[in-house]
């Protein structure tokens, strides 16, 4: 079963598709803050055929004043994409360990960059392996692809825009609640949240077992935070723009187009001027 519009598909439908020539091209993307290296995940057992992508090196820039995971060079994320085979007109798809939340990031990168056929594997690996599909520890042999990046293909803010969106609009925080009050800050150094912005954890985009949940429960769940079709525009942010890429795949599954604050909270407290805020419903 592929999801709605295209952006989901489901195990077994891919394993129908990577059974003919030329497939889709299969990207792993996990990564975890903190560990382990997704790397060691991939050697481990990966969906026959993918080529492993470092979020870090490979989805985003080097940390600094724009924040943690900040927007790659177009030129570094071409190459990169290149080597790892994409082509412009070949059908992508990429997954992580189960939740999209950072295969999410892989998605949105290539969507910005100009890629219209880009698909996440809805539960990831774990729902390749509880469908009793084989796996691989073989690194693959892979022709080069001739993907041109041509950035700006999906909406973005700035500190200002996000700041607008918080007052004018509604702008999302995709991160745990507990960082959004301002009560336990694991990563940043500090606490709180952007005013005027509301909590909504990505955790309540997905089921247990880390499929998404349908689009009609997406749209009430967006809908209860004040996104509705015509009701005005949306942005959503997290820490360093990782997790907030899920949010935005989880409001275009719901059909609510929404821009991301790439720099997210990583690069708003860079500047001691921007206010901050703590506490709130989340």
């Amino acid at each position: 079963m592929t999801g709605p519009d295209g952006l989901l598909v489901r195990p077994a439908a891919l394993a129908g598709e990577t059974g003919v020539e030329p497939g889709p091209v299969l990207l792993d993307i996990r990564w975890r803050l903190g560990g382990p290296p997704g790397i060691d995940l991939y050697r481990e057992g990966h969906l026959p055929g993918a080529v492993f992508v470092d979020l870090d090196r490979d989805l985003a820039g080097p940390p600094g004043p724009a924040g943690r995971h900040p927007l790659p060079d177009p030129a570094v994320f071409e190459a990169a994409m290149r080597a790892a085979g994409i082509s412009q007109h070949r059908p992508v798809v990429v997954y992580d360990d189960r939740d999209a939340t950072a295969a999410a990031r892989g998605w949105w990168l290539l969507r910005f960059h100009g890629h219209e056929n880009v698909r996440v594997l809805d539960g990831g690996y774990q729902a390749w392996l509880a469908a009793g599909l084989p796996v691989s520890g073989a690194d693959p042999a892979r022709e080069p692809g001739d993907f041109t990046a041509q950035p700006g293909q999906m909406p973005v803010l700035d500190a200002a825009g996000a700041e607008s969106m918080a007052r004018d609009g509604l702008l999302l925080d995709a991160r745990a609640g507990e960082r959004y009050r301002g009560e336990h800050e694991p990563v940043d150094p500090v606490a709180g949240h952007i005013p005027g912005a509301v909590s909504a954890p990505t955790a309540g985009n997905v089921n247990p077992d880390g499929t998404f949940l349908s689009a009609t429960e997406l749209a009430a769940r967006f809908g209860a935070l004040g996104a509705e079709p015509g009701a005005g525009p949306v942005g959503a942010y997290c820490g360093s723009g990782v997790t907030a890429a899920h949010e935005v795949l989880a409001l275009a599954l719901a059909g609510l187009p929404a821009a991301l604050y790439v720099g997210s909270w990583s690069d708003w407290i860079t500047d001691p001027a921007r206010p901050v805020a703590t506490g709130g419903e989340a």
